[in-house]
């Protein structure tokens, strides 16, 4: 475990990971039916389902998460690999907080809320007992890394009172 903490806090693993990491996290997701990420070996991880800032669909992301309260709330760290921009995935959830995960083949329907302050400060002491190349990324970057807490919500309504995902598209008639 020591040399994967120390392999993912170089700049090589930083320019390489953000290409090969996802690819195969989803191509494994897809083929499992959500059931493993690869990934989720080392780490524990989820796929996040949020509406895209821009464009408005669903976009999916295989992340690394830091589940709290046993499994009733997750930390999500936008450390982008140490990389000098904010990951795609925290500008989504800052435009559209209400999102959908994949934990351990379950999906479940989120609210994402932004830390700041304290809460932030807390967080990510936690974060980095937790993972600690996350203060490599820190060192290598000038911007502040997003942090968010993700909290169950209940699943929104579709019609006749039937549960739908925020990630799904709305039902048509016909």
């Amino acid at each position: 475990m020591r040399l994967v903490q120390r392999v993912s806090a170089t700049p090589a693993f930083a320019r390489t990971a953000p290409h090969l990491v996802p690819a195969l996290d989803r191509a494994v997701h897809r083929l499992t039916r959500g059931k493993v990420l690869l990934s989720a070996h080392l780490l524990p991880g989820l796929v996040l389902t949020a509406t895209g800032a821009r464009s408005g669909l669903a976009r999916r992301t295989p992340l690394a998460c830091l589940p709290e309260d046993g499994g009733r709330g997750w930390l999500l760290v936008g450390s982008n690999f140490g990389r000098a921009g904010h990951p795609a995935w925290t500008a989504n959830l800052l435009a559209h907080p209400d999102a959908e995960i994949s934990w351990r083949g379950t999906d479940i329907p989120v609210t994402a809320r932004l830390l700041t302050g304290e809460e932030r400060t807390a967080a990510w002491r936690t974060a980095l007992a937790f993972w600690p190349p996350y203060a490599a990324c820190q060192a290598r970057v000038t911007r502040e890394i997003r942090l968010f807490r993700l909290s169950p919500r209940p699943p929104a309504a579709g019609p006749a009172g039937t549960p739908r995902s925020p990630a799904s598209p709305p039902p048509t008639s016909g």
